[in-house]
Protein backbone atom coordinates (compact mmCIF):
# COMPACT_ATOMS: atom_id res chain seq x y z
CA UNK A 1 0.00 0.00 0.00
CA UNK A 2 1.11 3.54 -0.69
CA UNK A 3 2.69 5.37 2.22
CA UNK A 4 0.48 7.76 4.20
CA UNK A 5 0.27 11.44 3.14
CA UNK A 6 3.17 12.99 5.01
CA UNK A 7 3.85 15.82 2.59
CA UNK A 8 1.22 15.57 -0.11
CA UNK A 9 -0.64 18.80 0.63
CA UNK A 10 0.45 21.51 -1.80
CA UNK A 11 3.35 19.35 -2.94
CA UNK A 12 4.02 17.18 -5.94
CA UNK A 13 2.76 13.64 -5.70
CA UNK A 14 5.46 11.01 -6.20
CA UNK A 15 5.03 9.27 -9.54
CA UNK A 16 6.37 6.06 -8.09
CA UNK A 17 2.87 5.40 -6.79
CA UNK A 18 1.98 4.49 -10.38
CA UNK A 19 4.15 1.42 -10.14
CA UNK A 20 2.70 0.48 -6.75
CA UNK A 21 -0.92 1.02 -7.71
CA UNK A 22 -0.70 -1.60 -10.44
CA UNK A 23 -0.35 -4.33 -7.82
CA UNK A 24 -3.07 -3.08 -5.46
CA UNK A 25 -5.80 -5.72 -5.37
CA UNK A 26 -9.15 -4.35 -4.29
CA UNK A 27 -11.83 -6.66 -2.96
CA UNK A 28 -15.36 -6.51 -4.23
CA UNK A 29 -18.41 -5.44 -2.29
CA UNK A 30 -18.24 -2.83 0.43
CA UNK A 31 -20.57 -0.40 2.05
CA UNK A 32 -23.46 -0.72 -0.37
CA UNK A 33 -25.85 2.19 -0.06
CA UNK A 34 -25.10 2.82 3.59
CA UNK A 35 -22.15 5.09 2.91
CA UNK A 36 -23.06 7.92 0.58
CA UNK A 37 -23.14 11.68 0.45
CA UNK A 38 -24.34 14.43 -1.81
CA UNK A 39 -21.44 16.64 -0.83
CA UNK A 40 -19.56 17.61 -4.00
CA UNK A 41 -16.74 19.56 -2.31
CA UNK A 42 -13.36 18.77 -3.78
CA UNK A 43 -11.09 16.65 -1.60
CA UNK A 44 -8.09 16.72 -3.98
CA UNK A 45 -6.93 18.25 -7.23
CA UNK A 46 -4.51 17.02 -9.90
CA UNK A 47 -3.55 19.98 -12.08
CA UNK A 48 -7.01 21.14 -13.25
CA UNK A 49 -8.79 17.85 -12.51
CA UNK A 50 -10.85 17.77 -9.34
CA UNK A 51 -11.54 14.74 -7.17
CA UNK A 52 -14.81 15.39 -5.36
CA UNK A 53 -15.89 14.06 -2.00
CA UNK A 54 -18.48 12.00 -3.85
CA UNK A 55 -15.71 10.47 -6.02
CA UNK A 56 -13.87 9.50 -2.87
CA UNK A 57 -16.99 8.06 -1.22
CA UNK A 58 -17.69 5.98 -4.32
CA UNK A 59 -14.13 4.73 -4.22
CA UNK A 60 -14.50 3.75 -0.57
CA UNK A 61 -17.73 1.91 -1.39
CA UNK A 62 -15.78 -0.24 -3.86
CA UNK A 63 -12.72 -0.76 -1.70
CA UNK A 64 -14.05 -3.77 0.19
CA UNK A 65 -13.29 -2.15 3.57
CA UNK A 66 -16.10 -1.99 6.08
CA UNK A 67 -16.91 1.18 7.97
CA UNK A 68 -15.81 -0.55 11.18
CA UNK A 69 -12.36 -1.37 9.77
CA UNK A 70 -11.88 2.22 8.63
CA UNK A 71 -13.08 3.55 11.98
CA UNK A 72 -10.64 1.33 13.88
CA UNK A 73 -7.74 2.50 11.70
CA UNK A 74 -8.69 6.15 11.32
CA UNK A 75 -5.68 7.26 13.39
CA UNK A 76 -3.36 5.00 11.40
CA UNK A 77 -3.85 7.10 8.24
CA UNK A 78 -6.19 4.64 6.50
CA UNK A 79 -8.19 7.52 4.95
CA UNK A 80 -5.00 9.17 3.69
CA UNK A 81 -3.82 5.88 2.19
CA UNK A 82 -7.12 5.30 0.42
CA UNK A 83 -7.08 8.84 -0.92
CA UNK A 84 -3.50 8.26 -2.09
CA UNK A 85 -4.70 5.20 -4.01
CA UNK A 86 -7.55 7.14 -5.61
CA UNK A 87 -5.16 9.92 -6.62
CA UNK A 88 -2.90 7.29 -8.15
CA UNK A 89 -5.76 5.76 -10.12
CA UNK A 90 -6.91 9.17 -11.31
CA UNK A 91 -3.40 10.11 -12.34
CA UNK A 92 -3.18 6.90 -14.35
CA UNK A 93 -6.45 7.75 -16.08
CA UNK A 94 -5.10 11.18 -17.00
CA UNK A 95 -1.98 9.64 -18.52
CA UNK A 96 -4.06 7.10 -20.46
CA UNK A 97 -6.26 9.87 -21.89
CA UNK A 98 -3.26 12.03 -22.67
CA UNK A 99 -1.68 9.19 -24.68
CA UNK A 100 -5.00 8.25 -26.37
CA UNK A 101 -4.73 4.64 -25.28
CA UNK A 102 -7.79 2.48 -25.88
CA UNK A 103 -8.96 -1.05 -25.13
CA UNK A 104 -11.64 -2.58 -27.32
CA UNK A 105 -14.76 -4.31 -26.02
CA UNK A 106 -13.50 -7.49 -27.69
CA UNK A 107 -10.46 -7.53 -25.40
CA UNK A 108 -12.68 -7.13 -22.32
CA UNK A 109 -14.93 -9.98 -23.49
CA UNK A 110 -11.87 -12.15 -24.13
CA UNK A 111 -10.57 -11.49 -20.61
CA UNK A 112 -13.95 -12.42 -19.18
CA UNK A 113 -14.07 -15.69 -21.09
CA UNK A 114 -10.53 -16.61 -20.06
CA UNK A 115 -11.26 -16.12 -16.35
CA UNK A 116 -11.22 -19.63 -14.87
CA UNK A 117 -13.73 -18.58 -12.22
CA UNK A 118 -16.33 -18.32 -14.95
CA UNK A 119 -15.49 -21.57 -16.74
CA UNK A 120 -16.95 -25.04 -16.27
CA UNK A 121 -14.93 -28.23 -15.90
CA UNK A 122 -14.43 -28.30 -19.69
CA UNK A 123 -12.96 -24.80 -19.75
CA UNK A 124 -16.04 -23.20 -21.37
CA UNK A 125 -17.35 -19.80 -20.28
CA UNK A 126 -20.58 -20.03 -18.28
CA UNK A 127 -22.74 -16.92 -18.01
CA UNK A 128 -24.43 -18.31 -14.91
CA UNK A 129 -21.10 -18.53 -13.06
CA UNK A 130 -20.31 -14.95 -14.04
CA UNK A 131 -23.69 -13.67 -12.83
CA UNK A 132 -23.38 -15.62 -9.58
CA UNK A 133 -19.99 -13.96 -9.00
CA UNK A 134 -21.47 -10.50 -9.56
CA UNK A 135 -24.39 -11.21 -7.27
CA UNK A 136 -22.17 -12.64 -4.51
CA UNK A 137 -19.88 -9.61 -4.64
CA UNK A 138 -22.66 -7.03 -4.80
CA UNK A 139 -21.59 -5.80 -8.24
CA UNK A 140 -23.18 -5.29 -11.63
CA UNK A 141 -21.69 -6.21 -15.00
CA UNK A 142 -20.93 -2.61 -15.98
CA UNK A 143 -18.95 -2.01 -12.79
CA UNK A 144 -16.91 -5.20 -13.10
CA UNK A 145 -16.25 -4.85 -16.82
CA UNK A 146 -15.15 -1.24 -16.35
CA UNK A 147 -12.68 -2.50 -13.77
CA UNK A 148 -11.35 -5.06 -16.28
CA UNK A 149 -11.09 -2.36 -18.92
CA UNK A 150 -9.22 0.00 -16.59
CA UNK A 151 -6.78 -2.75 -15.60
CA UNK A 152 -6.13 -3.50 -19.28
CA UNK A 153 -5.56 0.21 -19.99
CA UNK A 154 -3.10 0.49 -17.11
CA UNK A 155 -1.20 -2.53 -18.41
CA UNK A 156 -1.18 -0.98 -21.88
CA UNK A 157 0.17 2.27 -20.41
CA UNK A 158 3.14 0.55 -18.84
CA UNK A 159 3.69 -1.54 -21.94
CA UNK A 160 3.69 1.69 -23.92
CA UNK A 161 6.27 3.21 -21.58
CA UNK A 162 8.65 0.30 -21.19
CA UNK A 163 7.38 -2.72 -23.06
CA UNK A 164 9.92 -2.35 -25.83
CA UNK A 165 12.85 -2.13 -23.45
CA UNK A 166 14.51 -5.36 -24.49
CA UNK A 167 18.19 -5.24 -23.73
CA UNK A 168 20.71 -5.70 -26.57
CA UNK A 169 23.31 -8.44 -26.28
CA UNK A 170 26.10 -6.15 -25.03
CA UNK A 171 23.91 -4.96 -22.14
CA UNK A 172 22.90 -8.54 -21.35
CA UNK A 173 26.56 -9.50 -21.24
CA UNK A 174 27.36 -6.45 -19.09
CA UNK A 175 24.56 -7.35 -16.68
CA UNK A 176 25.80 -10.96 -16.51
CA UNK A 177 29.38 -9.83 -15.86
CA UNK A 178 28.37 -7.45 -13.08
CA UNK A 179 26.13 -10.05 -11.45
CA UNK A 180 28.52 -12.98 -11.68
CA UNK A 181 31.99 -11.46 -11.46
CA UNK A 182 34.30 -13.30 -9.08
CA UNK A 183 36.31 -11.08 -6.78
CA UNK A 184 39.41 -12.11 -4.82
CA UNK A 185 40.36 -9.99 -1.82
CA UNK A 186 42.83 -10.08 1.05
CA UNK A 187 41.47 -8.78 4.35
CA UNK A 188 42.46 -8.25 7.98
CA UNK A 189 40.01 -8.50 10.87
CA UNK A 190 40.64 -5.35 12.91
CA UNK A 191 39.03 -6.93 15.99
CA UNK A 192 42.38 -8.60 16.57
CA UNK A 193 44.01 -5.22 17.26
CA UNK A 194 41.54 -3.67 19.65
CA UNK A 195 42.31 -3.65 23.34
CA UNK A 196 39.76 -5.88 25.09
CA UNK A 197 37.37 -4.31 27.59
CA UNK A 198 38.68 -6.38 30.51
CA UNK A 199 42.29 -5.36 29.77
CA UNK A 200 41.87 -1.72 30.86
CA UNK A 201 43.62 -0.91 34.12
CA UNK A 202 42.19 0.94 37.12
CA UNK A 203 44.44 3.88 36.24
CA UNK A 204 42.98 4.08 32.72
CA UNK A 205 39.46 3.80 34.09
CA UNK A 206 40.00 6.57 36.66
CA UNK A 207 41.60 8.85 34.08
CA UNK A 208 38.67 8.34 31.70
CA UNK A 209 36.20 9.16 34.49
CA UNK A 210 38.12 12.30 35.49
CA UNK A 211 38.17 13.53 31.88
CA UNK A 212 34.48 12.83 31.32
CA UNK A 213 32.98 13.28 34.77
CA UNK A 214 30.18 15.63 33.68
CA UNK A 215 29.17 13.41 30.76
CA UNK A 216 29.23 10.31 32.94
CA UNK A 217 26.90 11.69 35.57
CA UNK A 218 23.65 9.77 35.69
CA UNK A 219 20.25 10.23 37.25
CA UNK A 220 19.65 8.39 40.50
CA UNK A 221 15.93 8.10 41.04
CA UNK A 222 13.78 7.52 44.10
CA UNK A 223 10.38 6.18 43.13
CA UNK A 224 7.44 4.19 44.44
CA UNK A 225 5.11 1.92 42.52
CA UNK A 226 2.34 -0.63 42.83
CA UNK A 227 1.44 -3.48 40.51
CA UNK A 228 -2.28 -3.50 39.80
CA UNK A 229 -4.02 -6.76 38.92
CA UNK A 230 -7.69 -7.74 38.70
CA UNK A 231 -7.20 -9.61 41.99
CA UNK A 232 -6.00 -6.65 44.07
CA UNK A 233 -8.20 -4.11 42.31
CA UNK A 234 -11.64 -5.77 42.03
CA UNK A 235 -11.10 -9.09 43.82
CA UNK A 236 -11.34 -11.25 40.70
CA UNK A 237 -8.78 -13.18 38.65
CA UNK A 238 -10.02 -12.09 35.24
CA UNK A 239 -9.77 -8.93 33.19
CA UNK A 240 -13.28 -7.61 32.72
CA UNK A 241 -15.01 -4.32 32.07
CA UNK A 242 -15.17 -3.52 35.76
CA UNK A 243 -11.38 -3.81 35.98
CA UNK A 244 -10.77 -1.49 33.03
CA UNK A 245 -13.34 0.98 34.36
CA UNK A 246 -11.39 1.03 37.63
CA UNK A 247 -8.13 1.65 35.72
CA UNK A 248 -9.81 4.55 33.92
CA UNK A 249 -10.88 5.94 37.26
CA UNK A 250 -7.27 5.83 38.51
CA UNK A 251 -6.19 7.60 35.33
CA UNK A 252 -8.81 10.29 35.96
CA UNK A 253 -7.49 10.81 39.48
CA UNK A 254 -3.97 11.24 38.11
CA UNK A 255 -5.22 13.90 35.67
CA UNK A 256 -6.83 15.70 38.64
CA UNK A 257 -3.46 15.74 40.47
CA UNK A 258 -4.66 13.51 43.28
CA UNK A 259 -1.70 12.36 45.39
CA UNK A 260 -0.16 8.95 44.61
CA UNK A 261 -0.28 7.78 48.22
CA UNK A 262 -3.91 8.82 48.57
CA UNK A 263 -4.77 6.74 45.50
CA UNK A 264 -2.97 3.60 46.68
CA UNK A 265 -4.32 3.99 50.24
CA UNK A 266 -7.83 3.94 48.80
CA UNK A 267 -6.88 0.82 46.83
CA UNK A 268 -5.30 -0.71 49.95
CA UNK A 269 -2.17 -1.73 48.00
CA UNK A 270 1.26 -1.45 49.63
CA UNK A 271 3.89 0.27 47.44
CA UNK A 272 7.32 -0.98 46.40
CA UNK A 273 9.90 1.72 47.13
CA UNK A 274 13.23 2.16 45.31
CA UNK A 275 15.99 4.52 46.43
CA UNK A 276 18.90 5.79 44.29
CA UNK A 277 17.84 3.54 41.43
CA UNK A 278 19.87 3.64 38.23
CA UNK A 279 19.42 1.73 34.98
CA UNK A 280 22.88 0.48 34.01
CA UNK A 281 22.04 -2.71 32.12
CA UNK A 282 18.82 -1.65 30.37
CA UNK A 283 17.10 -4.96 30.98
CA UNK A 284 13.34 -5.18 30.40
CA UNK A 285 12.17 -4.83 33.99
CA UNK A 286 9.38 -2.78 35.56
CA UNK A 287 11.95 -0.70 37.45
CA UNK A 288 13.86 0.11 34.28
CA UNK A 289 10.65 1.08 32.48
CA UNK A 290 9.82 3.48 35.28
CA UNK A 291 13.39 4.83 35.27
CA UNK A 292 13.22 5.47 31.51
CA UNK A 293 9.90 7.30 31.99
CA UNK A 294 11.17 9.35 34.93
CA UNK A 295 10.21 12.67 33.32
CA UNK A 296 6.56 11.71 33.98
CA UNK A 297 6.24 12.32 37.71
CA UNK A 298 3.17 10.14 38.19
CA UNK A 299 1.74 7.78 35.61
CA UNK A 300 0.09 4.43 35.02
CA UNK A 301 1.63 2.07 32.47
CA UNK A 302 0.92 -1.38 31.11
CA UNK A 303 3.48 -4.14 31.60
CA UNK A 304 2.94 -7.67 30.28
CA UNK A 305 -0.76 -7.81 31.03
CA UNK A 306 -0.60 -5.92 34.33
CA UNK A 307 -0.80 -2.23 35.14
CA UNK A 308 1.80 -0.31 37.12
CA UNK A 309 1.06 2.92 38.94
CA UNK A 310 4.23 4.81 39.87
CA UNK A 311 5.40 8.09 41.28
CA UNK A 312 8.85 9.68 40.90
CA UNK A 313 9.82 10.98 44.34
CA UNK A 314 13.26 12.44 43.67
CA UNK A 315 15.94 12.66 40.96
CA UNK A 316 19.57 13.60 41.58
CA UNK A 317 22.38 13.59 39.05
CA UNK A 318 25.79 12.27 40.16
CA UNK A 319 28.63 9.91 39.28
CA UNK A 320 27.97 6.26 40.16
CA UNK A 321 30.26 4.65 42.72
CA UNK A 322 33.34 2.93 41.29
CA UNK A 323 32.67 0.04 43.62
CA UNK A 324 29.58 -0.69 41.53
CA UNK A 325 30.65 -3.49 39.18
CA UNK A 326 27.93 -2.53 36.70
CA UNK A 327 29.29 1.00 36.42
CA UNK A 328 32.87 -0.26 36.05
CA UNK A 329 31.74 -2.61 33.30
CA UNK A 330 29.99 0.27 31.56
CA UNK A 331 33.16 2.40 31.69
CA UNK A 332 35.25 -0.44 30.26
CA UNK A 333 32.77 -0.79 27.41
CA UNK A 334 32.97 2.94 26.69
CA UNK A 335 36.77 2.78 26.74
CA UNK A 336 36.73 -0.16 24.34
CA UNK A 337 34.42 1.68 21.92
CA UNK A 338 36.57 4.84 22.16
CA UNK A 339 39.81 3.00 21.39
CA UNK A 340 38.14 1.04 18.60
CA UNK A 341 36.87 4.26 17.02
CA UNK A 342 40.26 5.92 17.27
CA UNK A 343 42.03 2.91 15.74
CA UNK A 344 39.62 2.75 12.80
CA UNK A 345 39.69 6.51 12.36
CA UNK A 346 43.49 6.45 12.09
CA UNK A 347 43.41 3.84 9.32
CA UNK A 348 40.63 5.70 7.50
CA UNK A 349 42.68 8.89 7.66
CA UNK A 350 45.66 7.08 6.12
CA UNK A 351 43.40 5.73 3.35
CA UNK A 352 42.00 9.19 2.61
CA UNK A 353 45.50 10.63 2.36
CA UNK A 354 46.76 7.70 0.25
CA UNK A 355 49.29 6.95 2.98
CA UNK A 356 48.14 3.36 3.51
CA UNK A 357 49.99 1.07 1.07
CA UNK A 358 51.08 -2.55 0.69
CA UNK A 359 53.84 -2.12 3.26
CA UNK A 360 51.29 -0.76 5.75
CA UNK A 361 48.96 -3.68 5.02
CA UNK A 362 51.70 -6.30 5.43
CA UNK A 363 53.01 -4.68 8.61
CA UNK A 364 49.56 -4.53 10.15
CA UNK A 365 48.54 -7.98 9.04
CA UNK A 366 51.80 -9.85 9.61
CA UNK A 367 50.40 -13.40 9.86
CA UNK A 368 46.77 -12.25 10.22
CA UNK A 369 45.99 -11.67 6.52
CA UNK A 370 43.09 -13.79 5.24
CA UNK A 371 41.83 -14.47 1.70
CA UNK A 372 38.34 -14.90 0.30
CA UNK A 373 36.67 -15.17 -3.10
CA UNK A 374 33.33 -13.42 -3.54
CA UNK A 375 31.15 -15.15 -6.12
CA UNK A 376 29.00 -12.17 -7.11
CA UNK A 377 27.93 -8.69 -6.11
CA UNK A 378 25.14 -10.39 -4.12
CA UNK A 379 27.47 -12.65 -2.15
CA UNK A 380 26.89 -11.63 1.48
CA UNK A 381 28.19 -14.81 3.10
CA UNK A 382 30.99 -12.85 4.81
CA UNK A 383 30.42 -9.10 4.49
CA UNK A 384 27.31 -6.93 4.50
CA UNK A 385 25.78 -5.86 1.18
CA UNK A 386 26.93 -2.20 1.17
CA UNK A 387 30.52 -3.31 1.76
CA UNK A 388 30.19 -5.79 -1.11
CA UNK A 389 29.02 -3.01 -3.42
CA UNK A 390 32.00 -0.87 -2.38
CA UNK A 391 34.42 -3.73 -3.06
CA UNK A 392 32.99 -4.33 -6.54
CA UNK A 393 33.20 -0.63 -7.38
CA UNK A 394 36.94 -0.31 -6.70
CA UNK A 395 39.90 -1.04 -8.99
CA UNK A 396 42.50 -3.73 -8.35
CA UNK A 397 45.13 -3.02 -5.63
CA UNK A 398 42.81 -0.61 -3.80
CA UNK A 399 42.48 -0.69 -0.01
CA UNK A 400 39.23 0.04 1.83
CA UNK A 401 37.44 -0.44 5.13
CA UNK A 402 34.43 -2.79 5.10
CA UNK A 403 32.14 -4.42 7.67
CA UNK A 404 30.02 -7.49 8.24
CA UNK A 405 26.47 -7.76 9.54
CA UNK A 406 27.71 -7.84 13.15
CA UNK A 407 29.48 -4.45 12.74
CA UNK A 408 32.93 -6.02 12.80
CA UNK A 409 35.34 -3.90 10.77
CA UNK A 410 37.97 -5.13 8.28
CA UNK A 411 40.53 -3.57 6.00
CA UNK A 412 40.53 -5.20 2.58
CA UNK A 413 42.60 -5.13 -0.59
CA UNK A 414 41.19 -5.86 -4.05
CA UNK A 415 43.40 -8.58 -5.57
CA UNK A 416 41.77 -9.62 -8.83
CA UNK A 417 38.55 -10.01 -10.81
CA UNK A 418 37.52 -13.03 -12.83
CA UNK A 419 34.96 -12.42 -15.57
CA UNK A 420 33.04 -14.91 -17.67
CA UNK A 421 31.02 -13.94 -20.71
CA UNK A 422 27.71 -15.63 -21.40
CA UNK A 423 27.13 -17.34 -24.73
CA UNK A 424 24.01 -16.49 -26.71
CA UNK A 425 23.48 -20.24 -27.07
CA UNK A 426 23.69 -20.78 -23.32
CA UNK A 427 20.68 -22.17 -21.47
CA UNK A 428 21.02 -19.22 -19.11
CA UNK A 429 20.88 -16.60 -21.84
CA UNK A 430 17.09 -16.18 -21.93
CA UNK A 431 16.90 -15.95 -18.15
CA UNK A 432 19.69 -13.36 -18.00
CA UNK A 433 18.13 -11.49 -20.92
CA UNK A 434 14.81 -11.23 -19.07
CA UNK A 435 16.53 -10.06 -15.88
CA UNK A 436 18.53 -7.44 -17.77
CA UNK A 437 15.40 -6.24 -19.60
CA UNK A 438 13.51 -6.02 -16.31
CA UNK A 439 16.27 -3.88 -14.82
CA UNK A 440 16.25 -1.73 -17.95
CA UNK A 441 12.48 -1.29 -17.64
CA UNK A 442 12.84 -0.32 -13.99
CA UNK A 443 15.28 2.38 -15.04
CA UNK A 444 12.79 3.66 -17.61
CA UNK A 445 9.96 3.66 -15.05
CA UNK A 446 12.11 5.64 -12.61
CA UNK A 447 12.75 8.22 -15.34
CA UNK A 448 9.02 8.26 -16.05
CA UNK A 449 8.48 8.82 -12.34
CA UNK A 450 10.58 12.01 -12.48
CA UNK A 451 8.63 13.14 -15.54
CA UNK A 452 5.32 12.73 -13.72
CA UNK A 453 6.61 14.69 -10.74
CA UNK A 454 7.08 17.70 -12.98
CA UNK A 455 3.96 17.09 -15.08
CA UNK A 456 1.36 16.77 -12.30
CA UNK A 457 0.77 18.81 -9.19
CA UNK A 458 -1.46 17.30 -6.53
CA UNK A 459 -3.04 19.26 -3.70
CA UNK A 460 -5.40 18.09 -0.98
CA UNK A 461 -8.18 20.08 0.66
CA UNK A 462 -7.33 19.29 4.26
CA UNK A 463 -10.56 20.71 5.64
CA UNK A 464 -12.57 18.35 3.45
CA UNK A 465 -10.24 15.48 4.33
CA UNK A 466 -10.76 16.16 8.04
CA UNK A 467 -14.52 16.28 7.51
CA UNK A 468 -14.42 12.83 5.89
CA UNK A 469 -12.30 11.48 8.74
CA UNK A 470 -14.71 12.91 11.30
CA UNK A 471 -17.51 10.99 9.60
CA UNK A 472 -15.97 7.75 10.84
CA UNK A 473 -15.10 8.89 14.36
Amino acid sequence: MINPFKNITKKKFGGLILIIVIIIAFGFGGFGGGFSTGNQNNIAKINNTNISTQDFMDYLNQSGLSQQVIKENIDKNVIEELLSSLVSMTLLDLEIKDLNLVVSEEIVVEKLKKNKNFQDENGKFKRTLYEKFLLTNNMNAVMYENKLKNNALQKELFTYISGGAKSPKFLINKYFLESNRKLDIDFIDLNKFYKKADEFTDQEINKFIDENSEKLKQDFVDFSYVIITPKNLIGLDEFNQAFFDAIDEIDNKISKNIDFYKIINELNIRPIIKKDYINLENKKTIENKIYNLREDKIEILEDNGTFVLYQIDNIKSKLPNLDDNKFTKQIKTLLFQKRKFEFNKDILSQLDKNEFNQASFDKLGNDKIEKIRLNSVKDISKFEINSIKILYSLPINTFTLIADNKDNVFIAKIISYEDKNISQNSNQFNTISNEASAENRNGILKSYDYLLNSKYKVTVNEKTLDRVKNYFR
